[in-house]
């Protein structure tokens, strides 16, 4: 049975949480394949909220297996914190399962983290500081550290040597930091934290192809979006991984005939974190109206996200870029007050009408927005179930939005509970 693989098609922070709960129930296993605990999916289950960063969001169907895959870092403190904090919330993670081949984050990439994101200044990337940069950075240069060293203690000395021959004076020469002992970190790492995490890291390619082989189903969950991708994102303020369509292939061990469904997650409108160009931004009562209905914070870091209008011209790169089948609308009840609603439809640049992302920075920072403005629906949809309950502004700013981007919408998202859902269209 081929996989299906839900992906971000913005800046984050899309609701990709919410989605991938909701088809969890009918697949055998959920994998996360990019992104270190930068991400934060929030659940909301019989009135109960679930705050994850590592853990894919299926880990509350007790009926599959969630899976770390190979593409994403991970910070053993965190891990065993989340699965410490739904355990005690009656989550069963025993099924849990860690690739061996993910790699670690260690303190020395959060101290690194910190440091440069100073450094840079007013050219500050809004890096969450968590030490996930620096660990794809090691991973790229072949001195990274995997949770399966964790269980050779021989070979978490050698490598640890290696790097922070390295590290540790760059900490005190560039950044007047105090460096990091190997035995400390052997001793708390191999020691401690190797032991608790035994039982759940193994081989994770093997376990997914398993399941494919067995007719099963497999959803891979990303992490991030689209626009923040290292290769495809508004560069340099990205994250350090892959979270579009490809990066399911590489941080989850499958090839691209497996995968035969791919899920854009899209806000009805459009929020950004940290740095970086954002033609359609709000800074309005509109845009403190999204902030406010939408609970605009950030999950792990609690700041304020910058509001904009949905962007039609990125949602047809998106569908591009991911191969995207349909997409899935989230928090489309954010905007059952307003009169008026837009979609930025296309760009204005240097006087010119673009209907497509620009590929140069230069034009992207300076791009204008292009509004097509539709009467709101001023109705709350919290309870709609079905697409017939939808006021009819509001199926023809749902179906203006097809036409632009392309792809059916197949879900509607019109609440944060798991069950405020409403069913669009099918994929063709």
């Amino acid at each position: 049975m081929p996989a299906t693989v839900v992906v971000g098609t913005q800046w984050g922070d899309e609701g990709k949480g919410k989605v991938t709960d909701l088809l969890a129930s009918n697949m055998q296993c959920v994998v996360r394949y990019q992104g270190g605990h930068n991400a934060g999916h929030t659940l909301v289950v019989n009135g109960e909220s679930f705050a994850l960063q590592l853990i894919p969001s299926g880990v509350l169907h007790p009926h599959l297996t969630p899976i770390i895959g190979n593409g994403v870092v991970v910070d053993p403190v965190v891990l065993l914190s989340e699965m410490e904090m739904l355990e005690s919330r009656g989550v069963d993670c025993s099924r849990l399962r860690v690739s061996g081949n993910a790699h670690l984050i260690l303190p020395y990439h959060q101290v690194l983290d910190v440091v440069f994101e100073r450094h840079l200044g007013k050219n500050k990337l809004g890096t969450t500081k968590r030490g996930i940069g620096p660990a794809y950075a090691d991973k790229a240069a072949r001195v990274g550290l995997r949770m399966q060293d964790l269980f050779d203690e021989d070979i978490f000395r050698a490598k640890l040597e290696v790097v922070l021959h390295e590290k540790n004076p760059l900490l005190a020469k560039v950044y007047n930091r105090l460096g990091f002992e190997v035995e400390e970190l052997v001793e708390t790492y191999v020691g401690t934290y190797g032991p608790a995490l035994k039982p759940f890291v193994g081989d994770a390619i093997d376990l997914v192809h398993n399941v494919l082989e067995d007719d099963g189903n497999v959803l891979f969950e990303g992490a991030q979006a689209t626009f923040l991708d290292l290769d495809h994102g508004t560069y340099p303020f990205v994250t350090s991984s892959n979270p579009t369509a490809g990066g399911a292939c590489t941080g989850g061990g499958v090839g691209p005939r497996d995968i035969e469904r791919v899920i854009g997650v899209a806000k009805a409108y459009l929020t950004r974190v940290g740095s970086g160009p954002f033609p359609s931004e709000l800074f309005d009562e509109v845009g403190d109206h999204l902030v406010d209905v939408g609970h605009e914070y950030g999950t792990n870091t609690g700041r304020r996200r910058r509001t904009g209008w949905i962007d039609a011209v990125m949602l047809r790169h998106a569908v591009r870029v991911n191969s995207l089948s349909e997409i899935a609308l989230t928090k489309l009840d954010v905007l059952d007050a307003l009169e008026t609603v837009r979609i930025c439809e296309a760009y204005e640049i240097d006087g010119e009408r673009c209907e497509k992302m620009p590929y140069h920075q230069t034009d992207f920072h300076k791009a204008k927005p292009v509004y097509r403005e539709m009467p709101g629906w001023q109705t709350d949809l919290t309870g709609c179930t079905d697409r017939d309950a939808l006021p009819a502004t509001a199926v023809a700013y749902l179906e203006a939005l097809e036409a632009l981007i392309g792809v059916p919408i197949s879900l509607i998202g019109v609440g944060p509970g798991r069950k405020q859902i409403v069913h669009f269209n099918q994929a063709s």
